[in-house]
């Protein structure tokens, strides 16, 4: 189901036939250093984990990680969305891209959209951000949004605590499809 798209871009739900791209994704080498091993090392471990994370996030929910395409291609370049973590308090933007896709805008693009689109649609009005501290790339573009780094936190059960960002500014509104 598409949720949101922008001049370039349509963001939607997961589907179980994205488990190849999905596996690709979380086996990057830059996902693996900043996001971290999830032990999904087939295609149907990435399947898997599509049903029991983001399908079941929009199941209870109505949001979660929405794959990232360019409209009109519909080539898969990364994911974008919003999780709801257990352990924090704030509904938290994710995004990761493949690395041949990086350096284009679209992290940025995808990301503004999502925030737009929580605020207008889902009426959430502070959203969270968590980031490896040594992930420049994804800082810079946290701050070009417009969220400041609020404190480190340290997820369960990993070690190494990460940077939290937040915003409660306005956004622009993406053009929503329901």
């Amino acid at each position: 189901m598409r949720v949101l798209e922008t001049e370039r871009l349509a963001l939607r739900w997961l589907e179980h036939a994205d488990a190849r791209f999905m596996h690709e994704l979380v086996n990057d080498p830059d996902w693996l250093r900043y996001i971290g091993e999830r032990g999904i090392h087939s295609i149907d471990a990435a399947r898997d984990y599509i049903i029991g994370g983001p399908r079941d996030m929009y199941a209870r929910l109505g949001f979660g990680l929405y794959l990232v395409e360019l409209k009109g291609v519909d080539t898969a370049l990364g994911i974008c969305g919003l999780i709801k973590r257990d352990w924090l308090e704030d509904v938290d933007l994710g995004f990761a891209f493949l690395a041949r896709f990086r350096g284009y805008g679209y992290a940025y693009e995808a990301a503004s959209a999502t925030l737009g689109y929580a605020q207008s649609a889902l009426g959430l009005n502070r959203i969270a951000a968590i980031v490896s501290p040594d992930n420049r790339d994804s800082r810079r573009l946290l701050a070009r949004l417009g969220m400041r780094l609020e404190r480190m936190v340290k997820p369960p059960p990993d070690a190494q605590e990460v940077c939290m960002y937040a915003s409660t500014r306005s956004r622009p509104v993406a053009e929503v499809h329901r």
